[in-house]
């Protein structure tokens, strides 16, 4: 009779606090946000716990039947608390029986995870108990067994960051809920009881007699035959581990640049209950433009073709003293850049904050410590000085990459890096570096725009830039990175083809550096770029992601669409809350953007030279190297000093970037041989695109054609033009 006094005061709240039926209604979690490919595939998460909650249909069977056999095999028969179960476990206490069981239902265990702290002392404890009776009987009148089960495994945390069964299941067997197997549910269940005991990353023998206790009781209560128990229970625990991370998975650069945005967007955007939406607590559902087939064939790419030149760079700079640095270089020079690199790096920031000086920070970093490293193939446990790890991660080639869909502005694939463990800094985005070459078909096309035909010649021969008219501190003469076709007369479509400084100089000095600069803010280059005549030679930085943006002007007939990463943000129940769509400007008309569409396609095809009798061009690998037949066209950068190598490729259905080079600018190939834009990223647009093309079922991307309108291949054809005589017609018609 005391019993159930202490229980109906307690459900009065007499020993503290009940939820609400607000509280009981919507119980409080914290959900992941979640980043989704277009195709449907999680990307990552962001999250204080990794939990995301799914429905109960999506529960497999095998899932459920191993939980209510092992945790409360009369669960869809009592009302929150199972009666026979406290009775055996009173008795179990009062007489010291070993066997007793537990007298938690699954309704009580949810209770507990829910609505009640973890108690100081043992009357606390008892206390508790009471509280978790009512909340059971409370949660079983406000939702039904199939939604109590649900809650359940989307509440309990597997470890590892694996807080509910979604997590789980992705975590330790990289899976969905509804494909978990018989045993991989056994295992999953047998982990409630102690998720820390039964981890199978530390304790895999503990872990796996835990799961045939799960099995076994599978098998008592005939959810699975005897047969198939016998032939379980001796199966090893095999784990697809996934530790959650925001450093694993696909596009990790992107997730991390997305999660600068999405603060941005929650700060300005509020809930029903007036506070901001947060990213990491209230289970946004981001659903970008990335394919995630796309995204793994470029991240393969940048791999593969990377740690190939790397090869190649340690070979290039083997048995030199002041590798990787000039040999011209000082000592004090490259001290400095390794300080530059101590003081932007986290140790020094931490030891800065701990109240450490410089000089003590200096002597810090000379020590060896444990530390792990990077390297192509594989991480590598070392010990090494902070200061020499610096020295050593210069010498790594990086590279950024990004494909979009040009009509629709929809990015497909974004790589920031090589790896985003090690290497934080993303490439696409955030990191600017000298475009070189790859801006100079928007000089070419500022000359189709204003009547310039492709087959119009120009002397080969330096241009001079007067100080006096230029404004500039001394006589600026452009040079070619060679002598060939000097004094030749050249057509504008060889220039660009050959990447020919004097050509493009020629063009700078007839419409000027501030038109340039107009047409480069219509196609999306945000950067600023100063008005001087060196804009024609790329002598500026701009980002993939500007360059990228802007070539899709050429394919989308002349109209620039702003590339994007998200499609909608919708909320935990599914509400959409926001949709994007790309900025659009018209750059270019119609005609001049199909002009140079086949300017482009000129690179990788070549271009025939009369003088010469050859046929040339800096993207031709693309042909015979790597035996692409169908329509594509491309522009090479490649800078000073070989710092810096780009690729700007497009096809009908896809415009992508590469650049390629090293942290420091004073670190790089010593010859153009190797440091070239067709050798340093074409290749990494090459693979990407040849695993594409292999997977045209599953993406939908073919080698299809430009659609492009025959007059303006009549233009294109020089050899005709040059027997009418109309090569230097100025005068664009209509096409």
């Amino acid at each position: 009779m005391g019993l159930f006094s202490v229980i109906y005061l307690t459900s009065f709240g007499l020993f503290g606090p009940l939820p609400t039926f607000e509280q009981l209604e919507s119980p409080k979690n914290n959900l992941a946000t979640e980043i989704i490919s277009e195709d449907g595939v999680i990307l990552g998460k962001y999250f204080f716990e990794n939990r995301s909650n799914i429905k109960y249909h999506e529960l497999p069977e095998n899932l459920i039947k191993a939980l209510i056999a092992t945790e409360d095999i009369r669960y869809m028969s009592h009302s929150g608390i199972d009666v026979r179960s406290l009775a055996r476990a009173v008795f179990g206490l009062i007489f010291g029986s070993g066997n007793s069981g537990g007298a938690s239902t699954i309704t009580q265990q949810l209770a507990k995870m829910l609505f009640t702290e973890k108690p100081s002392s043992g009357l606390q404890r008892v206390m508790q108990k009471f509280k978790e009776w009512i909340i059971a009987i409370r949660l079983e009148k406000q939702y039904t067994k199939d939604e109590i089960l649900a809650m359940y495994l989307n509440r309990f945390d597997w470890v590892n960051n694996a807080v509910g069964i979604k997590s789980a299941a992705q975590v330790y067997f990289n899976t969905i809920p509804s494909e978990l197997s018989v045993e991989q549910s056994a295992m999953l269940v047998g982990m409630l009881k102690n998720p820390a005991l039964y981890n199978p990353n530390r304790r895999m023998e503990l872990t796996n007699q835990r799961r045939n206790v799960v099995l076994s009781q599978m098998n008592k209560y005939e959810f699975i035959s005897d047969s198939l128990y016998d032939t379980l229970k001796y199966q090893p625990i095999v784990l697809d581990f996934k530790r959650a991370s925001h450093n694993e998975g696909l596009a990790p650069y992107l997730r991390e640049h997305l999660r600068g945005e999405l603060k941005k967007w929650c700060s300005n955007h509020t809930k029903p209950d007036g506070t901001n939406y947060n990213v990491y607590t209230d289970g946004l559902k981001v659903y970008t433009t990335i394919n995630s087939r796309l995204q793994g064939f470029a991240e393969e790419a940048v791999k593969t073709h990377i740690a190939s030149l790397q090869k190649d760079f340690h070979k290039h700079w083997r048995g030199y003293s002041k590798a990787p640095f000039p040999k011209d270089m000082e000592w004090e020079q490259i001290n400095e850049i390794i300080d530059q690199g101590m003081r932007r790096s986290e140790r020094y920031r931490k030891l800065r904050k701990a109240g450490k000086s410089t000089s003590e920070i200096k002597k810090i970093f000379k020590i060896k410590v444990p530390m792990t490293i990077f390297s192509w193939k594989g991480e590598i446990d070392t010990i090494l000085s902070p200061r020499d790890s610096i020295k050593y991660n210069k010498y790594f080639i990086h590279s950024g990459m990004m494909s979009m869909e040009p009509k629709t502005g929809f990015v497909k694939a974004y790589v920031g890096g090589i790896n985003h463990r090690f290497f934080k800094y993303d490439h696409v985005v955030v990191g600017k570096r000298q475009v070189g070459s790859t801006f100079k078909p928007f000089l070419y096309s500022l000359a189709m725009q204003e009547g310039y035909s492709p087959c119009y010649e120009v002397p080969n021969v330096p241009v001079v830039f007067d100080k006096e008219k230029w404004r500039l501190e001394k006589d600026w003469i452009p040079q070619n990175s060679d002598d060939k076709y000097e004094g030749e007369m050249l057509t504008l479509k060889f220039g660009m083809a050959n990447s020919i400084n004097t050509v493009t100089a020629y063009i700078m000095k007839q419409f000027g550096p501030h038109a340039v600069v107009d047409l480069a803010k219509k196609i999306g280059i945000q950067s600023k770029i100063l008005a001087v005549p060196s804009l024609c030679l790329g002598t500026f930085d701009l980002s993939v992601y500007e360059m990228v943006g802007a070539y899709s002007t050429f394919v989308n007939n002349g109209v620039w669409t702003e590339p994007i990463f998200i499609t909608k943000i919708i909320d935990k129940n599914g509400v959409i809350l926001e949709e994007f769509k790309p900025k659009t400007t018209e750059a270019m008309s119609k005609n001049t953007a199909n002009l140079m569409v086949r300017m482009l396609q000129g690179v990788v095809d070549g271009v025939y030279n009369k003088n010469a009798n050859t046929t040339m061009g800096t993207g031709v690998r693309l042909r015979f190297k790597y035996q692409f037949k169908n329509e594509m066209g491309g522009k090479t950068g490649t800078t000073q000093n070989n710092s810096d190598g780009w690729f700007m490729g497009v096809t009908p259905n896809l415009v992508t970037g590469v650049w390629s080079g090293c942290e420091d600018r004073s670190v790089h190939f010593r010859n153009t041989h190797y440091g070239q834009g067709a050798n340093m990223a074409l290749p990494v647009f090459a693979e990407y695109m040849q695993r594409v093309y292999a997977d045209t079922l599953e993406t939908g991307i073919y080698p299809i054609e430009f659609n492009i309108p025959k007059a303006v291949d009549v233009k294109m054809d020089c050899n005709e033009l040059f027997e009418t005589g109309e090569n230097n017609n100025l005068e664009e018609e209509e096409l």
